[in-house]
């Protein structure tokens, strides 16, 4: 995943900068960085963040990274932003999605004469680099947009910040956002709505799909409209998204509890305490309890200071370890009660197994699991949810194999996916007893899309039901 964010005022830009891309952090773990033009050019930094905040290696810098416009990103992928010299001229560059035809669009490329790429770990090339390559190929700008638009099998939405302006495009069919923001001299263009609050900003514009924007300290002009048709993550609700921030106009936490609500609904279960593991879980949890009647608690406390997110180290075993190590236990609110337990989601399940067993540990007599998504049953083929490099990493899938064999057909997994079925029903008892829950419920992709309020022929649900 990864976030942006854009600046462009009147005055100095890099205040709002550094800090709007900093309230970005949730959203990647490896990389940030910050370009920016002033009255000298552009001028550029990035760094390595993975045991580091965003912050703490910038703040340095910013005596060297002052201009009036700029944009920058919180990057779990590429070294981003990038800066260019083309026949467009120079312009600095940051993307967020990802590209499932790298490989053929790099060929294209050495057919046309691109000489070279910097390699990346891995025999990777940096991805923001191959979509400026794709962009120079155009005789203007925003022929360059429309046409990465065009041959990018994946999703790519992205900043392009050049001495005239900063141009904001919004995936092809808007998998994430992308939102202008506007106060007094100044516009800005951001993932995430809750990076320019405080900044004092308020809300502008929100692109559609495919929407093409150039801004500047005056006002944004729409240089490409919307499409009709759009897929957005409906996984940035239930997971990514921060609290305060919105999409389509839904606010993530309002979200997020009237799908604990709607969990509640359909669940008979009786516990003494209703519980959220931290963060994502809390707000799903508060609506539970609320729509239940039974009592909210926060039966472990979230060490934030060293530790404030579990999936910071790249190693898989590193952040199972972080994810354990940050959870402090409250004994006296887990000793001889029962529980409701409402976590974002169930991916391997290797860190939910091991907090419940941290609540048995305890002194807790049962643990009821209600994830508040749906079973994960197919890899994201748009916005890198996961570092998983197999399906097979999910434990729904694992489960399936070892029912069905290797070849399961795609009739088959989708009867898995019907929470209506035998099958899916013997899966979600299967993962109970693998994980040791004392039951186990998961939310409805039914419920979960009437929790959103969008149409739902605008969500993508492909990682649930594959359908895209």
């Amino acid at each position: 995943m990864g976030g942006f964010f854009g600046v462009a005022s009147e005055t100095s830009c890099t205040n709002d900068l550094f800090f709007g891309i900093d309230y970005h952090s949730h959203l990647g773990t490896r990389r940030g960085g910050m370009a920016v033009y002033g009255k000298d050019g552009f001028h550029r930094s990035i760094h390595n963040i993975e045991n580091s905040p965003f912050r703490t290696k910038f703040d340095p810098e910013l005596d060297e990274l002052e201009g009036t416009m700029g944009i920058g990103c919180i990057s779990d992928m590429d070294p981003q932003p990038l800066l260019v010299r083309s026949h467009h001229g120079s312009y600095a560059l940051t993307t967020v999605g990802r590209i499932n035809n790298a490989e053929e669009l790099v060929k294209r490329a050495y057919e046309r004469g691109n000489t070279h790429f910097m390699e990346m770990s891995g025999s990777r090339i940096n991805e923001t680099e191959l979509v400026g390559v794709i962009l120079d190929q155009a005789g203007n700008i925003v022929d360059g947009l429309k046409h990465v638009q065009d041959v990018v099998d994946g999703s790519l939405t992205m900043l392009l910040l050049t001495s005239d302006g900063i141009y904001a495009m919004r995936d092809k069919y808007g998998r994430t956002p992308c939102i202008i923001g506007k106060k007094e001299g100044a516009y800005c263009a951001t993932f995430e709505t809750s990076a320019y609050i405080n900044l004092g900003y308020e809300f502008a514009h929100e692109l559609g799909p495919g929407e093409i924007v150039h801004f500047t300290s005056e006002g944004y002009e729409v240089l490409n409209p919307p499409g009709e048709e759009m897929r957005i993550c409906t996984f940035l609700w239930v997971y990514y998204g921060y609290p305060t921030s919105s999409y389509e106009g839904v606010n993530v936490e309002d979200m997020r509890y009237k799908c604990g609500c709607m969990l509640a609904r359909r669940d008979s279960s009786t516990a003494d305490i209703v519980a959220g593991v931290p963060d994502s879980g809390i707000a799903h949890a508060i609506g539970y309890s609320n729509e239940s009647g039974i009592r909210y608690a926060r039966p472990f406390i979230k060490y934030t200071p060293t530790w404030p997110r579990s999936f910071m180290p790249t190693r898989q075993s590193q952040r199972e370890l972080i994810a354990h190590m940050k959870l402090i236990p409250v004994r006296e609110l887990i000793k001889g009660n029962s529980m409701i337990l409402i976590d974002d989601s169930i991916v391997r399940g290797t860190q939910l197994s091991q907090t419940v067993q941290y609540l048995y540990d305890n002194g807790a007599e049962e643990v009821h699991v209600r994830p508040a998504c749906p079973p994960l049953m197919y890899g994201c083929k748009y916005i890198n949810f996961s570092r998983s490099r197999s399906e097979y990493d999910y434990i729904t899938r694992r489960v399936i194999r070892d029912r069905e064999g290797e070849d399961v057909k795609p009739e088959v997994l989708a009867d898995y996916a019907d929470p209506d079925s035998r099958n899916y029903c013997e899966m979600v008892e299967d993962i109970r007893k693998r994980l040791d829950f004392t039951t186990l419920a998961y939310q409805r992709l039914d419920d979960l899309i009437q929790a959103t309020g969008v149409d739902p022929c605008k969500l993508c649900t492909y990682c649930w039901n594959g359908k895209e």
